[in-house]
């Protein structure tokens, strides 16, 4: 029996004949066509003015911070239950992040905490939408509003989704987007930051680029990076992009069929289907196991994988992140929620290129280990 990855991308349009296309012309450094048509359907897709590709998503959540000029003295809020890329850009900048716990049903940040938080210094909300449904943002932008704090809406694994029909990546004053392998859309590396605001965009573009000045090119008044997104990975984002209603219809396909598939069985909790905001397009389907379950999300991977199935762990908070304590950061936080789905989490494969036949194996497998 084969294993099954827990990801694998569909590369199944454009993508062959856009690449040729960048080696026929020579154009495959980030100077190419593709990357200016990349950013401009991928942020009119989102609702969004300006688009600035870059080399990944942490780079993008990087730019966003610095562009917003957050720094010493300055406090960020983000929910606890995320990538570490996105406390990460914080601290580099020198900031403080500053966390919340999640929601037990939908493992989004959990909004009604966030007042709670704010201090004089509060600068900023990070948003994070997480695993296939959005952050609840109404309540939240109120809050931003309410406080005149910045918003950072990271929508790495929101490619296509909307909440109460509005995109996501529209809402924050500058939002972050990944192109990881295993997201919806995918440039093999690559992120975007989004905009409406002309001035941040230019400076996002200055950023990403080493802060090279126009007149005088290689005189620096500020350090950058080079975070530059090359054409040919522009090139299949462009691909991607144009199968990506196509791949949400597949998400959630797939969202449905393992639903169907493991409804019922002890000791499992499955990714919520909808909320009144939102239906799951599913970027990974979640599972948590009940505390009654023997054993935590490390044995039950270890177990699913010598049976062939290849799973991924929920994050680790960034409260209890080993580099963060060495800092003096979150001394003493607790966020129960966080900790308890980070131990008890994992998610199966979600992969775009998956077929029925795998997730039905897949189906089977999970009740074995769960009997």
């Amino acid at each position: 029996m084969a294993f099954i990855p827990v990801n694998e991308p569909a590369l199944n349009g454009n993508e062959k004949k856009y690449l040729l296309e960048c080696l026929e012309t020579g154009w495959i450094s980030s100077e190419g066509p593709f990357v200016d048509r990349f950013e401009a359907e991928f942020a009119q897709r989102v609702g969004r003015q300006h688009g600035v590709a870059v080399a990944n998503g942490s780079a993008a959540l990087d730019v966003a911070v610095a562009a917003l000029g957050l720094g010493p003295g300055d406090e960020v809020i983000l929910p606890t239950f995320t990538i570490i890329s996105c406390a990460a850009a914080i601290v580099r900048a020198g900031a403080k992040p500053v966390v919340v716990d999640v929601d037990p049903i939908t493992w989004n940040m959990d909004v009604g905490q966030l007042e709670a938080c704010i201090t004089p210094r509060t600068r900023a909300i990070m948003v994070v939408h997480i695993y296939g449904l959005p952050v609840d943002m109404e309540p939240l932008l109120a809050i931003a509003q309410r406080h005149h704090l910045a918003i950072i809406e990271d929508a790495a694994e929101m490619h296509g989704q909307t909440y109460r029909g509005q995109p996501c990546g529209s809402f924050g004053d500058i939002s972050t987007f990944s192109f990881y392998a295993n997201k919806h859309i995918t440039t093999g590396e690559g992120g975007m930051v989004l905009t409406d605001d002309a001035e941040l965009a230019e400076r996002c573009r200055s950023l990403r680029n080493l802060c090279f000045q126009p007149q005088q090119r290689f005189v620096h008044e500020e350090l950058g990076w080079n975070f530059r997104l090359g054409n040919l990975q522009a090139a299949l984002g462009v691909a991607q992009l144009e199968q990506l209603d196509g791949f949400i219809a597949r998400k959630r396909a797939i969202g449905q069929r393992y639903t169907e598939g493991l409804v019922g069985v002890q000791g499992l909790q499955l990714p919520l289907a909808a909320t009144d905001y939102a239906e799951n397009v599913y970027w990974v389907y979640g599972l948590v196991l009940d505390d009654g379950v023997p054993f935590d999300a490390i044995e039950a991977m270890q177990r699913l994988k010598a049976k062939g199935v290849g799973t991924r762990p929920f994050f680790w908070p960034m409260h209890e992140q080993p580099v963060f304590r060495k800092m003096g950061l979150f001394e003493g936080e607790k966020h129960p929620v966080a900790e308890r789905i980070a131990r008890r989490g994992f998610y199966l494969p979600s992969g775009l290129a998956l077929t029925d036949g795998q997730i039905d194996q897949v189906i089977t497998t999970v009740r074995e280990v769960m009997a």
